[in-house]
């Protein structure tokens, strides 16, 4: 290893990324995360934003099919291939002797993904669950929390749906109070967020769930503002950051939380099926597990991961995944998505005045999620041909309130990729889609 090389490493180690050797982060990622580091050199993030050799490093790290775009990388995301080929030699590993493999090798081994997470998080490895996916997480906030008859809790009507379907649940079944408000698609501005659910408060409120970042539009949320709202009322405010966490830096003071979920294969790029839970550490004792754990842990993270059998070598490769993202650098991820969304958006905004984006476009509004229009064409329909005659994987939205179609895409996606998608609206509202 040279000189230069090690210099890298040493950076990476100050910027707390993982080398844990070769079976954590093989070196052709290495060196491809080598070279990109090289090419930027010390240009600025939204100057690297638009170095197409930078990201070409980075695209070749994943596996992806090319033969189609993905554009719903809000859905789940490709991992890269040295984090796949990780979780597959643990499964392997496994499958050998799971009783000692697993449960005595591989398992204590999550104690390492826990203290990396809580530190990319800033908080403490003990508030820090691993859990499957963001459902699980939210669901063990929604069902966890004591609530009697005629408590009331607030969401709004861009929740993700799942979580809205539990608490309707827990409506039907013991009698509490589902308020869902709703708010402008864009909104006029932060404040006029918070100010609705002002407004919705009453001496009854228990709960308020606030998504971080909406999964229909990418909208960002006001979450210090809500804490700020909630906390002297007594309320607690549940986070669900499914779409948020590994798209830009973000720590747990920064937004003031007591309770977080997200999934980790969406935009850290980690296996299918890993994510986590932050609880403040005063709150755990009060939360219950989704399923049962003994007293003694009652004021222990862990149990929030009595599940039975753990996919362990999902949650293991976590780390290469977290190593990959931050040799990466957040600043450089934000700084690419943002602009592979403006050059689609901001081009059909430029060439068509029969397109709306309905997300905002500001730089502290939104991330790599956008949502889009075209009057006089159906989303559902335009969809549809993008998928079948473009092969552009997309995902039409239809809300009570609003509609279009999702765009999302990831730090392997091309500006080649971005281009063909715009050039495809374009052309369907100059000839249509009919055939």
């Amino acid at each position: 290893m040279d000189t230069s090389r090690r210099s890298f490493v040493r950076g990476l180690t100050a910027a707390g990324v993982a080398m844990p050797g070769v079976a954590a982060f093989r070196e052709d990622a290495f060196a491809r995360l080598f070279k990109a580091n090289a090419i930027a050199g010390a240009r600025t993030p939204a100057e690297v934003a638009e170095d197409e050799l930078y990201w070409a490093q980075i695209q070749r790290a994943f596996d992806a099919d090319r033969t189609m775009i993905n554009l719903n990388n809000g859905g789940i995301s490709p991992t890269p291939s040295h984090v796949l080929e990780q979780m597959i030699r643990d499964l392997k590993f496994t499958n050998e002797l799971p009783v000692e493999h697993m449960w005595r090798i591989l398992q204590p081994r999550m104690e390492t993904t826990r203290r990396e997470l809580a530190k990319e998080f800033g908080c403490s490895p003990e508030e820090m669950a691993i859990v499957r996916n963001a459902s699980e997480a939210n669901e063990i906030m929604i069902y966890g929390i004591d609530l009697k008859k005629g408590d009331e809790v607030i969401v709004t009507n861009q929740n993700y749906g799942r979580m809205i379907a539990t608490w309707q649940q827990r409506e039907r079944r013991e009698g509490i109070v589902l308020k869902q408000i709703s708010f402008k698609v864009p909104p006029p501005s932060d404040q006029s967020i918070v100010d609705q659910f002002a407004a919705a408060i009453t001496p009854r409120t228990r709960v308020i769930e606030v998504t971080h970042i909406t999964n229909l539009t990418g909208q960002i949320m006001p979450v210090r503002e809500i804490m700020r709202l909630a906390k002297p009322r007594g309320i607690e405010v549940f986070v669900d950051g499914a779409h948020a966490f590994g798209q830009w830096p973000m720590k747990r003071d920064e937004m003031e939380v007591d309770f977080y979920g997200t999934s980790l294969h969406k935009w850290l790029h980690a296996p299918i099926g890993a994510g986590f839970l932050y609880v403040r550490r005063e709150k755990i004792p009060k939360l219950w597990p989704m399923m049962a754990a003994a007293e003694s842990q009652t004021a222990d993270i862990r149990k929030y991961e009595e599940i039975g059998t753990h996919p362990q070598a999902n949650f293991n490769a976590v780390s290469a995944a977290l190593a990959f993202s931050q040799g990466m650098g957040l600043d450089r991820k934000i700084s690419r998505l943002r602009y592979l969304r403006d050059r689609w958006a901001k081009r059909l905004l430029a060439e068509s005045d029969r397109v709306r984006v309905l997300t905002p476009l500001g730089p502290d509004k939104s991330g790599a999620i956008c949502l889009f229009n075209v009057e006089g064409i159906d989303p559902v329909k335009l969809g549809g041909w993008l998928l079948e005659k473009h092969r552009i994987v997309n995902t039409p939205i239809v809300h009570p309130e609003f509609h279009g179609i999702r765009i999302t895409p990831s730090v392997y996606t091309s500006v080649t990729e971005i281009d063909t998608f715009a050039d495809a609206v374009l052309q369907a509202i100059k000839f249509g889609i009919a055939s």
